[in-house]
């Protein structure tokens, strides 16, 4: 059984928890493999996507379809690429980022894509606040605070496991798909039309920019984080034929999880440019409108519900997943794993902060700008995402016989230089027609800077590969490599500490004492005073529960004095965690035994984490027994 608490891993509470070796009929043992490409495929119909869908279809038509199909063959190609890499190495894009590249490139790199988490979860706050809003009418701000609360429901998802997880989100993307058939079945679209589409085109700036938002909104960058660790929940059996089946079972997976993405952003493309862009409504690019001319234009009222209720589906889809890239992020870089749910919570605000102060400063009539804004935010994040992953899965010493091909590798270096091109391109746009304009001076060289720091980020990790004198893979794990074991000898355990808690376990916690030592050691009874007059007084504290807590330690070590062991009796006061951190130093304990209650979550919010607090301060062994 996988370790839940192993930081060498992707997501090391389901790494590994679903076997791939059972037995049974052929669609059994295929159907395994399928989950983590619908979980990513959210990601590419979040309600930031609408946003781009519906302005690209109200204001040119059928025009932009080719961006959408053309977005959706470059996903496939490099989902694939991320799938491969958590397959055959074993390592999140992430962790393997953190091995390829020095430190400094690795926080430019982390801080980019928390960036990107958070301008993602920034499109999921709105879509779901506005959802919210359509349905109930409650203010967008009041539907934008609602939305912390889904951090409770990640919460009770990942207690489930993965298998019940995903099968919730396949539940939201059911939702969406059937939402937006129904929505084309009343538009009914000119097929002869929409095939016309396809033919690539971009008319004026505008829609450049409305491209490169689609573009953003489909590739998303933490997609490609996301992948490479959802795999691994997988557990393959070792040998080439395992993992080369593992490989096409989810190279299928990609395949139809993301061509029915496709079909939904094309649905609501298809729909704006049906019902408003040959109705002669063009600027239908807020969410808002949709909902309410959507009825006028279709006959039917049920469109504008079903329009809503798709649009919360979405963003609580996305929020999820969301926040699972959050945590690969975070563990992969930094080697730094905390609750899932503070994880949410924090990525949760992040995105709130600016949806307020959107609304409260700058009318809720923005919002949909700062929709399209974050995708375009994605976008510019995608080079930096798929460049190192490029050259991952491309390198044979690390990846073997599974390296990609070199027809393979030239179409994902041409789908880079594609998307990267076009980010250059909207930035330049973008800051020539700020520069154009009076600002401050200040904000200008600030801008300038940034992009200058941002393309010689670009171009370094690019070229490393040849320019890193590096010829070993510097290992991510938190140990050393394997020694031989020649030195067996410790230092003898001669002073033994018991945090006592004056609970029924006491007897149990003081019985693992005694047995780490013998009759030569000492003992070291600790006893925490937790009450008002101890927290504010400490050693001064003279009150009831102080005088009682003295008279049990004294009891317990009496009782242990009288059966030959030397005993003393310490009694803290104040913070639990620190005065038995303060006791250990001043007695020279050699090893500290305490009693955990298991509490997780909420609980450990309102109870403290003293174990973890202690743990983490000393540098002695620590013996935790579950009470």
């Amino acid at each position: 059984m996988i370790n839940r608490f192993q930081k060498n891993v992707s997501l090391s509470e389901v790494h590994g928890t679903i076997n791939t070796n059972i037995k049974g009929s052929w669609w059994k043992q295929v159907f395994v493999f399928f989950g983590p490409a619908y979980l990513v495929s959210v990601g590419y119909m979040d309600p930031g996507n609408w946003a781009t869908d519906l302005a690209g279809g109200s204001r040119f038509g059928y025009s932009l379809l080719w961006v959408l199909l053309m977005s959706n063959l470059m996903a496939m190609l490099l989902q694939n690429l991320s799938a491969r890499l958590g397959i055959v190495r074993g390592r999140d894009l992430a962790q393997a980022n953190r091995e390829a590249y020095p430190k400094f490139i690795n926080i430019a790199l982390y801080t980019l894509a928390e960036i990107a988490i958070a301008a993602c979860d920034l499109a999921e706050v709105l879509g779901m606040a506005i959802g919210i809003q359509l349905l109930t009418g409650l203010p967008l701000m009041y539907g934008v605070m609602i939305t912390v609360l889904d951090t409770f429901l990640l919460l009770f998802l990942q207690r489930l496991g993965m298998r019940k997880m995903e099968v919730f989100i396949l539940g939201l993307i059911a939702v969406v798909g059937g939402s937006f058939l129904i929505e084309i079945i009343l538009a009914k679209p000119n097929a002869a039309e929409v095939a016309t589409g396809f033919i690539p085109r971009l008319e004026n700036k505008q829609a450049l920019y409305i491209a490169i938002g689609i573009i953003g909104a489909t590739v998303m960058p933490h997609n490609l984080y996301l992948h490479s660790a959802l795999v691994q929940t997988r557990k393959i059996q070792k040998g080439d034929e395992h993992v080369r089946r593992a490989l096409k079972l989810n190279f299928i997976d990609s395949a139809i999880a993301l061509n029915l993405a496709f079909l939904v952003n094309a649905a609501i493309l298809i729909l704006a440019a049906t019902v408003f862009f040959k109705t002669g409504n063009t600027n239908v690019a807020e969410l808002k409108q949709a909902y309410i001319l959507l009825p006028a234009q279709l006959g039917a009222k049920i469109a504008s519900m079903v329009f809503a209720i798709a649009l919360i589906a979405a963003g609580q889809s996305s929020t999820i997943t969301g926040t699972l890239a959050g945590q690969i992020v975070m563990e992969g870089y930094l080697q730094l794993r905390i609750n899932p749910w503070l994880r949410r919570l924090i990525t949760r605000l992040l995105a709130i902060i600016p949806s307020l102060v959107v609304i409260i400063f700058f009318g809720e009539d923005k919002v949909d700008g700062l929709l399209i804004l974050s995708q375009v935010i994605l976008s510019v994040q995608l080079g930096f995402a798929i460049i190192p992953l490029i050259h991952f899965v491309g390198e044979k010493r690390l990846m073997g016989k599974f390296s990609i091909t070199p027809l393979t590798k030239t179409f994902a270096w041409i789908v880079a230089a594609i998307l990267i091109y076009l980010n250059i391109k909207l930035v330049y746009q973008g800051i020539e027609e700020y520069f154009s304009r009076d600002g401050y001076w200040f904000l200008k060289s600030v801008i300038i800077v940034s992009t200058l720091a941002l393309v010689s980020l670009l171009v370094y990790i690019f070229f490393h590969p040849w320019i890193s004198k590096k010829k070993t893979e510097k290992p991510i794990q938190i140990h050393q490599e394997s020694l031989t074991l020649q030195h067996f000898d410790v230092p003898g355990i001669k002073t033994i500490a018991v945090a006592l808690d004056f609970t029924v376990h006491d007897e149990k916690l003081i019985a693992y004492a005694l047995k780490q030592g013998d009759r030569e050691s000492k003992y070291i009874l600790i006893h925490v005073v937790e009450s008002a007059s101890a927290r504010i007084l400490g050693r001064q504290s003279d009150d009831y529960e102080t005088r009682k807590d003295q008279e049990r330690l004294e009891f317990y070590k009496n009782q242990l004095s009288e059966k030959g062991f030397n005993t003393i009796a310490r009694l803290g006061y104040q913070k639990r965690a620190k005065e038995i951190i303060r006791i250990v130093h001043e007695e020279n304990v050699d090893m500290l035994v305490i009693g955990s209650h298991g509490h997780t979550g909420l609980k450990d919010l309102i109870y403290g984490e003293t174990v973890n607090a202690v743990r983490h301060e000393l540098n002695i062994p620590v013996l935790v027994i579950h009470q």
